[in-house]
């Protein structure tokens, strides 16, 4: 006899506002609500989280000396590769939505699962 999976496929798209609070405060929801450590189902080793939509992402409260201050750290793989960006040039090229995405990214863990769950991450402007 085959073993057959009884879990229920049903995941409903957690919307969250991000008009007037603060960036971290919004990824560090994102976040939970992604990695599924709110559901009574949460495993480590299995995706349990549900698909999130963060709206209003210009209306974001974050100053302009927060935004001189973040930085963001890509690295090619190349010698000399390292480019380490602000976020005030984060927002100038690709908006705020890249600048809640890139929070939430580093705030999940590093493992088989994380490219699932920001797979599971939608941002708009």
């Amino acid at each position: 006899m085959k073993k057959t999976d009884t879990k229920v496929n049903t995941k409903e798209t957690k919307v969250i506002d991000a008009s007037g609070r603060t960036l971290g405060r919004v990824a560090t929801e994102v976040a939970f609500a992604l990695s599924g450590k709110n559901k009574v189902s949460f495993e480590r080793n299995v995706y349990s989280g549900s698909p999130v939509l963060v709206t209003n992402a210009s209306k974001i409260k974050i100053t302009t000396k927060k935004l001189e201050e973040l930085q963001h750290a890509r690295y090619s793989g190349y010698p000399g590769g390292l480019r380490i960006i602000k976020g005030a040039e984060t927002v100038k090229t690709k908006g705020y939505k890249e600048l809640i995405s890139l929070a939430v990214d580093r705030m999940l863990p590093s493992n088989k699962l994380h490219k699932e769950m920001m797979k599971n991450l939608k941002v708009q402007e």
